[in-house]
């Protein structure tokens, strides 16, 4: 067995069949499609079923994958790991993460390590807490941030944060302005949240309004699915529903007014943030460093905002001054 055969296997499933492979491998289709042969060969099973639109994966192809893109991935951390003998500081790294935990703090993490850090590149991807965690096993991340921790044995999860979630409405609601809302209060309320998602896609940040809206006592209950962070929070300040979301994605619009936190009397409900990665994969030294700063981003506070009200403002002039600039003044309004 090849690793080229391996490496052709992989690229003919994140494909989708033949042609496709080609093109990611920069080969002829029969050339991916003799490598192919020699693997199925050596296995001694087939690892596609041939169908109209394209290609379908066999049980053995179904059981070998995840061995596979292991493979790669460890061949890829080795090249890594020499190279970085010779390249301190040098290099590329993955980082996987959900979108809605892109807040200003957390962007800000990034361009602290950023600026530490110039010759590395930092590349970003954002997907569901299950798919981050799909793309580091797999090696196509060398870094993940996801919504709970990962329990599979290849990953190493480490809880840093717990992201407080907060029920936001409009401006305008009838109970923007309470100092204190009962839960059976909002029991007539539409919600508006990601659409549900299958088992094999299950997201704790997805499912956590289900789990507080069970413990409020307010099931079944009104949702709206709406399958974008910003269309929600559109949705909720145009008064289409609550909203039950990260706080950090909302800070600024809670700190422009265009939302409203309510203060719900009950405890607060937070979902975990893990930073994971495979447990046998090489980490480089730049990769532990941005580990060590997405370890305390939590912590780190968000530097105020430099608002109109608060810009500095030269000594006003005196009061002779101010009377001589009026009358000279061609726009003073008569």
């Amino acid at each position: 067995m090849e690793i080229d055969q391996v490496r052709a296997f992989v690229a003919i499933v994140r494909g989708g069949g033949f042609t496709r492979a080609a093109s990611i491998l920069h080969l002829s289709q029969p050339a991916v499609s003799r490598r192919l042969e020699l693997l199925e060969r050596e296995l001694g099973a087939p690892l596609f079923e041939r169908i109209r639109s394209g290609v379908i994966l066999t049980e053995a192809g179904k059981t070998f994958l995840p061995h596979a893109e292991g493979l790669l991935a460890s061949m890829r951390d080795g090249i890594d790991s020499v190279r970085a003998l010779h390249q301190v500081d040098r290099g590329a790294i993955t980082l996987a993460l959900v979108g809605t935990l892109a807040s200003t703090t957390l962007t800000g993490c990034l361009q602290r390590f950023r600026d530490a850090h110039p010759r590395v590149e930092l590349r970003l991807r954002t997907a569901l807490s299950q798919e981050v965690s799909v793309l580091v096993r797999r090696g196509d991340a060398t870094l993940g941030l996801r919504y709970g921790v990962d329990p599979h044995p290849e990953m190493l999860s480490v809880a840093i944060h717990a992201e407080p979630m907060v029920v936001v409405c409009s401006p305008r609601h009838r109970l923007a302005r309470r100092r204190s809302v009962a839960p059976s209060a909002l029991a007539a309320e539409p919600w508006v949240a990601f659409p549900p998602r299958d088992g094999q896609f299950y997201d704790p940040y997805s499912w956590s309004l289900q789990n507080r809206l069970a413990a409020w006592g307010l099931t079944p209950a009104e949702i709206v699915p709406i399958d974008s962070l910003t269309a929600q929070k559109r949705m909720v300040e145009a008064g289409f529903g609550l909203a039950l979301l990260p706080e950090s994605s909302v800070d600024e619009e809670l700190r422009t007014g265009t939302l409203s936190a309510m203060r719900i009397a009950a405890a607060r409900a937070t979902v975990p943030v893990a930073l994971i990665h495979r447990r046998s994969g090489y980490l480089s030294g730049a990769a532990r460093a941005l580990m060590a700063e997405l370890a305390v981003w939590p912590t780190r506070a968000t530097p105020p905002r430099l608002r109109p009200s608060s810009a500095p403002r030269s000594d006003p002039p005196s009061r002779g001054a101010s009377r001589r600039s009026r009358r000279r003044s061609p726009l003073r309004s008569r």
